[in-house]
């Protein structure tokens, strides 16, 4: 009864923490701005190859962004837009939160030590959470150029340069969205899909930047300093979601959907009778963790060899996991 109730923990609706809808406008949000790594079958398997491959996500979006960033300012010097000036300053920081990550990824092709005995991969967890209070300060930063703006107007000039840095800002940012999501989605890596979520973001309010210059042109200088206002405000609440996501592979959450991959991988293995427990966790954006099975074996070698197999589905089912344990266990024995 034990068993069962540890095996079955993995359908009950604790793993249904899949709060994220699917369907409608919500679940188009929920995909757009917190992105989750379902599928593996487009996966690295190699844990060098993923690494270098988040490393060169990484450099081609910072130049970019670096880029959009300098041709924002120059259209900042000329406008005076308030609204633009937090644009530029969030797409700056955006830029500047690859450093970190760039660190952890190096950081975590080292191999393991006597003291970090599972290696350095938490390091790019840890630059997740650095991203994500950088870009929480560029929102406030931002903020305040916007409250100022009211006690201390200025005129904003250049309306239509303000509309072309805008889209420009846009542009960009969602190349790079794209571009770190997808290499983040393929390697597994929560924090490469943050900073893509936060290009995306960047480039959602360049938008925003857009329609406060048509408001300018229309007569209503007032909206820049208002429009600057609800960029840091809704770049705060579209924030959250991403800092569950971190916090939960801080707190060793997996994605059940994982977990039944593994599970079903297992459970086809010829031999295994039952799957007794599965345990995932991330350590940066590679997978480990272990199992025990229930066989039909009747001599160890025959268990040890059952098992091996079913280490190998294992690897087929999910092929960025890397240390994977599988112990087997005849059906009658204890937990």
């Amino acid at each position: 009864m034990t068993d069962r109730r540890a095996h079955e923990h993995t359908h009950t609706h604790d793993e249904h923490e899949h709060e994220h809808p699917h369907d409608g406008f919500r679940g188009l949000l929920y995909d757009r701005f917190v992105p989750h790594t379902h599928d593996s079958a487009d996966a690295i398997d190699d844990a060098l190859e993923a690494s270098a491959a988040g490393v060169r996500a990484l450099k081609i979006s910072m130049f970019v962004l670096l880029g959009t960033t300098v041709l924002q300012a120059l259209v900042v010097v000329f406008t005076g837009s308030v609204a633009l000036l937090a644009d530029t300053i969030h797409n700056f920081a955006d830029a500047l939160t690859a450093v970190p990550l760039w660190i952890a990824f190096v950081l975590g092709r080292r191999v393991f030590t006597r003291r970090y005995t599972y290696g350095y991969g938490r390091a790019e967890d840890l630059a997740g959470m650095f991203i994500v209070f950088v870009v929480a300060l560029s929102a406030v930063v931002a903020g305040w150029e916007a409250i100022a703006r009211f006690f201390h107007p200025v005129d904003v000039r250049n309306a239509w340069l303000l509309i072309v840095a805008g889209l420009i800002g846009f542009a960009g940012n969602e190349i790079v969205a794209i571009y770190r999501i997808r290499v983040g989605r393929r390697i597994g890596s929560a924090a490469l899909m943050a900073d893509g979520v936060h290009a995306r973001l960047d480039g959602f309010t360049s938008l925003s930047v857009v329609i406060g210059a048509i408001f300018v042109l229309a007569g209503l200088p007032i909206a820049d300093p208002i429009i600057g206002l609800l960029i840091a405000v809704s770049i705060l609440m579209l924030l959250w979601g991403t800092v569950k996501q971190i916090g939960r592979r801080l707190m060793d959450g997996i994605d059940p959907h994982l977990v039944d991959n593994v599970e079903h991988a297992l459970e086809h293995t010829p031999g295994v009778v039952r799957v007794r427990v599965v345990q995932l966790r991330w350590i940066g954006h590679r997978l480990t963790g272990a199992a025990t099975i229930e066989t039909d074996a009747v001599t160890l070698h025959d268990a040890a060899q059952i098992a091996l197999h079913a280490h190998e589905h294992a690897h087929d089912a999910l092929r960025n996991l890397d240390d994977f344990t599988v112990t087997p266990a005849s059906i009658d024995q204890p937990n």
